[in-house]
């Protein structure tokens, strides 16, 4: 019998439940997601050197305090590890992992759609064609925003904002951008750099947010910054649902200050406010950026990648570092 080294705390793919359970005979946990206290108690009743878990399971600074001595590491399945205490966690020399790159076309992929369909009010057409569609619309009505064109603002240059200037590219747009640092001019390919989020607002017909969480971005795109976007302005949000204040949103979307909004995260999730839903202006999807199999798929095998190298005595590819104030990266 395979002794259990690992504990995995939220459903997977069966490809890399596959792999969890033949190379360190994990207990699995295909029901639901567990939380810290779910955690504690098993590693209770069942000791494991590792931990996979997703960005629904909080590790605070109590939660790591608790854990068993074996554990070793603590492999996030996503990009953002703001739900893991970091620095708690290094003080007990327990090492934390996430899974970069491997989700980023998928939430880039995402965040077109979400500029396509706030833009040309798919949420609206979708509604239209339910109810059956017997009205002939004139050459005046259900207008929408034509994105070929348009100058698209991105804030945050990560990978997945790279990504999305990459296809912003491919309709002919002009692309801006503002970050903590200017990127190198390869990098850039063009894309017009902004010192402050405030200097590049007005600037945008589209802005998309690709920065991570944390207490430094924290509702950065308040009712002050959205007055400082064009009118008509469209505001896209694929990364941290707090990097906005929803109260204002709802304000300038509903006044008319801002044509449309595409949103796949929101500040309570999964029970949002259904303002948002009521809005006809808003194109709205449940907090799913990297939810394609090809994705999931290789962040599960990422972070066993990393479960493998902290069980092997060698450092994980993607060990993280505490940060203040902010996690490292944003992403599903």
């Amino acid at each position: 019998m395979t002794v259990s080294r690992l504990l995995v705390t939220c459903p997977l793919p069966d490809a890399v439940i596959d792999r969890a359970v033949k190379e360190f005979g994990a207990t699995l946990s295909q029901d639901g997601t567990m939380g810290a206290q779910d955690v504690l108690s098993r590693l209770a009743e069942y000791p494991v050197e590792a931990v996979l878990l997703s960005s629904r399971t909080k590790m605070d600074a109590a939660a790591i305090a608790a854990l068993p001595p074996a554990v070793k590491i603590l492999a996030t399945c996503s990009v953002g590890y703001d739900h893991v205490d970091v620095a708690a966690a290094a003080l007990r020399g327990i090492a934390v992992t996430n899974t970069p790159e491997v989700l980023t076309d998928a939430t880039a992929d995402l965040t077109m759609m979400l500029i396509l369909c706030a833009c040309r009010r798919a949420a609206e057409y979708y509604a239209i064609m339910q109810a059956g569609w017997r009205h002939r619309h004139q050459l005046n009505e259900m207008l929408g925003v034509q994105v070929s064109g348009k100058t698209l603002g991105i804030f945050g240059m990560g990978r997945i904002g790279r990504a999305v200037a990459q296809r912003a590219r491919g309709f002919a747009m002009k692309v801006v951008y503002t970050d903590v640092r200017r990127l190198p001019v390869e990098l850039e390919q063009g894309a017009v750099y902004y010192p402050s989020l405030y200097a590049m607002l007005p600037h945008c017909d589209i802005l998309t947010l690709h920065a991570p969480g944390g207490s430094l971005t924290d509702n950065v795109l308040d009712a002050k910054a959205i007055a400082q976007l064009p009118k008509g302005a469209v505001v896209v949000n694929a990364a941290r649902g707090q990097l906005i204040d929803e109260e204002a949103l709802i304000e300038a979307l509903g006044s008319g200050h801002l044509a449309a909004a595409g949103l796949d995260v929101y500040r309570r999730e999964p029970d949002f406010d259904l303002r948002l839903r009521d809005l006809k202006n808003v194109f709205l999807t449940p907090h799913m950026g990297s939810a394609t199999q090809e994705t999931r798929n290789a962040m599960g095998m990422r972070a066993l990648d990393n479960v493998a190298a902290a069980l092997g005595s060698r450092r994980p590819i993607d060990q993280v570092a505490p940060m203040a104030g902010s996690s490292q990266a944003a992403g599903p």
